[in-house]
This record gives structure tokens, C-alpha cells and sequence, in this order.
């Protein structure tokens, strides 16, 4: 099994994002955002949390065109794995693998802290290791974590059971309280919580391993 993470300028959790992607049992490759390829055999690209390009523009908007996001485009169009997380998820809308857009927070100020969110009812590898409509505790770390979209789009990603995660206690502002979606073949995640945050023990909550564990048992057994 291997995994790539993307490394952006002011990225910072892509360490973070390797160390649990190796908790897992993934073989981890980093890759700059001026590369043109990823890795041979990359089976799940991870896209990290941070602040890319200082946020300039629009969140994601900069760090979309880079690139390692043509390579990470076309890997989703063949069919490969991606996950985007907070910042990963902003470039994902960006680049236009998601619908929607994250705008600023409802009352426009930086949240960090951990939040109750409550596992979809869709089936998705990403969600495997938890039971729908399963309560977990993940943290949030973001600005600009206010998910929105058109209703056409919201009606259509609700009805095909595309919404992974949705907020508990709405921290943000966003619509329908979503915090994570994924794409129509199932196989792209984007969601604002940090699961890497929240997957080792000595960090005090292991509720994001979870997401990796079942990762790695579904390209187990694929």
C-alpha cells in the first residue's frame, strides 16, 4: 500500500499526515508541489492541512494551480484515492475535485478545537472504520471552514449519500452542518476536522485512526 502527501509552501500537517498514514502500514513518499508526477503505484494521495500559500486569493486557490495538482486531478480521474484535509479540502473545491467552496467562518474568527461529528449514512471506504451515524470527536483547526454550495449541488450530494461527516455542533456556519463530502465515484474525501490530529494515543484521542485503519484494510483486501 502506498500513499503520497503533497507538500505545499506552509503546508503544516503534512508530517503529520505521513506519520498517520505509517500508523496504518502505508509506504509514505512526500512530494513538492512543483513536481509534475507522483510516485509509481501511489495508491491514496493525502493533501494536508496548513495554510498553502499563506491563503492568499482564496484559500487553496493558489496551491490548485501548482503543478502536482494536475498529477493528483488526473490520479482521481483514473479512479485513485485522495484525501483532503482542511486545507486539503479548500484545494479540492479549488481545483474543482469537490463541489462547493469553504468560506470564512459564520462569525469570522480562526477555530481550534475539538468537535463532536457524526459519521454519514453513505458507504464509503473512507468512513469503513466507523458505524453510521456514529459520534466521534475530532479536532478543527481553520478560518475558512464554512462549507457552501448551490442547492441544485447540495440537494444532489445529500440524495447520493456523499455527505461523510457532518457537524454536531455546528462550530462555522456551514451549510446543512457538513463537514465532509466526497466525490461521486466515492474514492475522493475532503472534510475540515483533523483525523491525523487525533489518531495516537499520546495525543489523548485516537477517533481519526480509525479513518486510516479502515483505509488500509480496504487496499488490504482490494
Amino acid at each position: 500500500m502506498k500513499a503520497a502527501v503533497i507538500v505545499f509552501p506552509g503546508s503544516n500537517c503534512d508530517r503529520d499526515l505521513k506519520t498517520a498514514f505509517q500508523a496504518a502500514g502505508f509506504d509514505v513518499s512526500m512530494v513538492w508541489h512543483k513536481d509534475a508526477t507522483l510516485p509509481d503505484g501511489v495508491d491514496l494521495v493525502g493533501v494536508p492541512g496548513g495554510f498553502s500559500y499563506g491563503d492568499y486569493l482564496r484559500s487553496g486557490a493558489i496551491a490548485a494551480q501548482s503543478p502536482i495538482c494536475r498529477a493528483v486531478a488526473d490520479h482521481a480521474v483514473r479512479g485513485g484515492y485522495v484525501l483532503g484535509i482542511c486545507n486539503g479540502f479548500q484545494i479540492l473545491t479549488e481545483t474543482g475535485l469537490l463541489p462547493g467552496a469553504l468560506m470564512r467562518n459564520q462569525r469570522i474568527k480562526y477555530i481550534c478545537r475539538t468537535v463532536p461529528l457524526v459519521v454519514g449514512e453513505g458507504d464509503s471506504v473512507f468512513t469503513s472504520g466507523y458505524e453510521a451515524g456514529q459520534t466521534i470527536h475530532i479536532p478543527i483547526a481553520h478560518h475558512d471552514g464554512n462549507y457552501v454550495a448551490d442547492d441544485q449541488t447540495l440537494e444532489r450530494i445529500r440524495a447520493e449519500g456523499r455527505v461523510a461527516f457532518t457537524y454536531a455542533d455546528n462550530p462555522n456556519g456551514s451549510v446543512h452542518d457538513i463537514a465532509g463530502i466526497v466525490s461521486e465515484n466515492g474514492r475522493v474525501l475532503g472534510m475540515m476536522p483533523h483525523p491525523e490530529r487525533a489518531a495516537d494515543p499520546a495525543l489523548g484521542n485516537t477517533d481519526g485512526r480509525r479513518l486510516f485503519a479502515g483505509l488500509a484494510e480496504a487496499f488490504a483486501t482490494a
